[in-house]
Parts: structure tokens; C-alpha cells; sequence
């Protein structure tokens, strides 16, 4: 079942429910998926096209939760954390921050990395290797710290 399916039938149940949260969440999810799709080529997303989408969605809603909260907004900020975990269980399973931790490790010895010079070749291989399983900001902090010692 792809991203668009998913996202459909949990939004038949998000109505028979009468949930109005679920069904802002999933209706944004399910407009953004149609306007990824009329960008696409064949009208087809890829699994990481989807993934990039869905991150991309979550974090939106992190970051307007995260402003809200600082101009001591929290009955703003609640519902956009609580459509943030609507949204996030349509994503893959996250790595670990100790698995994403290995796979940076393993990423700068293969590539020889000696320096911060080397974090733009790191990233690069990490990211590709790493999508959708975890976020890049995580990548980003563990590479740094790693590459500083």
C-alpha cells in the first residue's frame, strides 16, 4: 500500500471518528502528496520522495510548535506537536541515536575523514545512506562531534 493509500483510509477513519486534529493532519498530508505528485515526472513518488515529504511536514509542525512556545503560545503549540505524531506514523521505522551514531563512525573511517574539511563528504555519503531512517540535524551533530576529536 503506498504513502497516498495510507494516508486515505486513515482518513475515512479519522472522519468516522469525528477526530478534527487527525483530520487537518492527514487532510495537509494528503494535499501535499497530490501537489508532490503533479511535480513528479510520471505523477509517481518514490518511497523516499514520500519520506523526504513527510519529514518535511513534521518538521513544519515542529518548528511552528517550538515558535508558539517561545511566545508562550502552548494551546497553539499543543496541537501542532499532536498533528506532528499523526503525520509521523506513516514514516519508516527511526534508527537509534546509537545506530546513527555507528553508521557515522563507520562513514569516517571508510572515507578517511580527518578534519571538519571532510564533513561536507561525510554528510554526503551519510545522507544518501541514512534517508528517511533518521533525521539530518541528528547526522549533522554526530558528524560534528566526531570529526572535533
Amino acid at each position: 500500500m503506498n504513502l497516498h493509500d495510507s494516508v486515505m483510509t486513515a482518513l475515512k477513519a479519522a472522519m468516522k471518528s469525528k477526530d478534527t486534529l487527525a483530520l487537518n493532519a492527514l487532510r495537509s498530508v494528503k494535499s501535499a502528496i497530490l501537489l508532490a505528485q503533479t511535480s513528479v515526472s510520471k505523477g509517481v513518488m518514490s518511497k523516499s520522495d514520500e519520506v523526504k515529504l513527510l519529514q518535511k511536514l513534521i518538521k513544519q509542525r515542529r518548528d511552528s510548535a517550538e515558535i508558539f512556545t517561545q511566545q508562550d503560545r502552548p494551546d497553539l503549540a499543543a496541537p501542532e506537536l499532536l498533528e506532528a505524531e499523526i503525520i509521523s506514523q506513516f514514516l519508516p521505522e527511526m534508527l537509534s541515536e546509537d545506530a546513527v551514531e555507528i553508521a557515522v563512525l563507520n562513514a569516517i573511517d571508510k572515507l578517511g575523514a580527518e578534519g571538519m574539511k571532510d564533513m561536507g563528504k561525510v554528510m554526503g555519503s551519510l545522507s544518501k545512506e541514512l534517508a528517511g531512517k533518521t533525521d539530518g540535524k541528528t547526522i549533522s551533530g554526530l558528524v560534528k562531534k566526531h570529526l572535533m576529536s
